[in-house]
């Protein structure tokens, strides 16, 4: 097996370097199997010791996982350009960006003068008056404060709660359609995504016991404006889902809450059932601007611990100019009004297209957030069909891993009376899709 796949060497060095040399050139492809230590070691003329160590300096940087069993395989490739959307074609409506309405986004004011420090700002990271209105801004919705800090953006938090908490091979329950960025970064880390399915409540029950059973040892899920379903947790799935955890009491969860003040849809949370580890993270790039990359995280203490433990030892901490500007946009009433009327709006733009679409017969998911889901048999084919009349939609292979194809359509910039025209399309393309299905 060692010459079949052009694994060399008489050192630990050697083999993995051999081994990570295979997988850059594609000899070894993700999920192909690595030779047993013991078989390799003989075939090599090295001892087991040599192999376990090249395999463990292997797993250490990502290149391959251990499944039990299951034996050692080449991890899944970090790619992050599989998922990213394809460019929009001139001439056409976009509506796959799920991107917010910039005539509800306010103006950002950054602020006019800036002195000089001594030092860094790594003895005091967070802004007295942003991490007060961070604090209340959890609290109004129930999230316990003990513990608050900052980090640059939603994936960039996620990703740090990840990397300190698993490591590389470990399973990661994510939502199943779920956010495509997060899809990408899963694997990046090295480590395995279970799929959880979600239905208009949030991630099933069943499915999260399921991934959980199966070793997941951290959860990633959004309560509410879940990306592309457009899910929310109602009270009762989340009592149930916070029965199913109290069954693994040693997982992370993790909650992105990125749409909080315009999901359009009420605050139920999973951090009110005193977990043991858990994390709320939220940002304001969707109603403040898209340009403000910052995220607020509260968390157990020994999560922030190794949050910010990880977070001093790299970027130190969040632009104290971008703390500023988001502080006083947090704290300006009139902001606050603005956003509360785009929480509106959005919210009348994601029914006005449900219900358009209700009225010929197609069923779809929406029921927060700046998305609608229509499930389809043929993606390509609904995406192909309405790109002629004139919209460019998101066909929904990104978004999954397992779960049935579907169509995400971003209602944040869509007036009431275009969605009438958009669902008359979309029965028409569903109308030849089939005739062409069924030959």
């Amino acid at each position: 097996m060692a010459e079949q796949y052009g694994i060399t060497g008489g050192t630990a060095r050697e083999i993995s370097a051999s081994v990570e040399s295979r997988v850059a050139d594609g000899t070894l492809h993700p999920g192909s199997s690595l030779p047993p230590v013991r078989r390799l070691a003989e075939e090599l003329g090295v001892s087991a010791g040599t192999v376990a160590a090249a395999y463990k300096e292997l797993r250490g940087r990502g290149v391959v996982m251990t499944l039990g069993r299951g034996g050692t395989v080449v991890a899944s490739a970090p790619v992050v350009t599989s998922r990213r959307p394809p460019r929009v074609p001139s001439g056409l409506r976009d509506l796959a960006g799920g991107h917010p309405d910039p005539a509800c986004l306010p103006v950002l004011n950054p602020p006019a003068r800036v002195e000089p420090v001594p030092g860094s700002h790594r003895a005091a990271p967070r802004l007295a008056a942003l991490e007060e209105a961070a604090r209340d801004w959890f609290a109004r919705d129930g999230v316990p404060t003990g513990s608050v800090t900052f980090a640059h953006g939603a994936l960039d938090c996620i990703a740090r709660l990840l990397s300190t908490e698993l490591k590389p091979g470990d399973a990661v329950a994510v939502e199943d359609p779920g956010f495509h960025h997060l899809l990408d970064l899963v694997p990046a880390l090295a480590l395995r995504m279970l799929p959880v399915a979600v239905d208009d409540e949030g991630i099933r029950p069943e499915a999260l016991r399921a991934a959980l059973r199966a070793g997941a040892r951290a959860l990633v899920c959004s309560p509410r404006a879940q990306s592309p379903l457009g899910a929310r947790f109602t009270v009762g799935r989340r009592d149930e889902l916070l029965s199913v955890l109290r069954d693994f009491p040693d997982v992370l969860v993790v909650e992105d809450d990125h749409n909080a003040d315009i999901a359009g849809a009420a605050a139920v949370s999973l951090t009110s059932g005193a977990l043991p580890r858990w994390a709320q993270v939220r940002t304001v790039s969707k109603h403040l601007g898209i340009d403000l990359r910052w995220a607020a995280l509260a968390c157990d203490p020994a999560t922030l611990a190794r949050h910010d433990g990880r977070m001093l030892l790299t970027s130190g901490w969040v632009s104290h100019i971008l703390q500023t500007t988001v502080a006083d946009l947090l704290t300006d009433p009139a902001v606050t009004r603005l956003v509360a009327g785009a929480a509106r709006t959005y919210t009348t733009r994601r029914d006005a297209l449900s219900t358009a679409l209700g009225q010929h017969g197609i069923s779809c998911h929406g029921v927060s957030g700046l998305n609608v889901w229509v499930p389809v048999r043929d993606e390509s084919a609904v995406v192909n069909g309405l790109r002629t009349r004139g919209w460019w939609t998101a066909a929904g292979t990104r978004f999954r891993i397992a779960s049935p194809p579907g169509v995400r359509v971003t209602t944040a910039t869509l007036t009431p009376a275009e969605s009438q025209l958009l669902a008359r399309d979309f029965a028409d393309t569903l109308a030849e899709s089939q005739a062409v299905y069924g030959g």
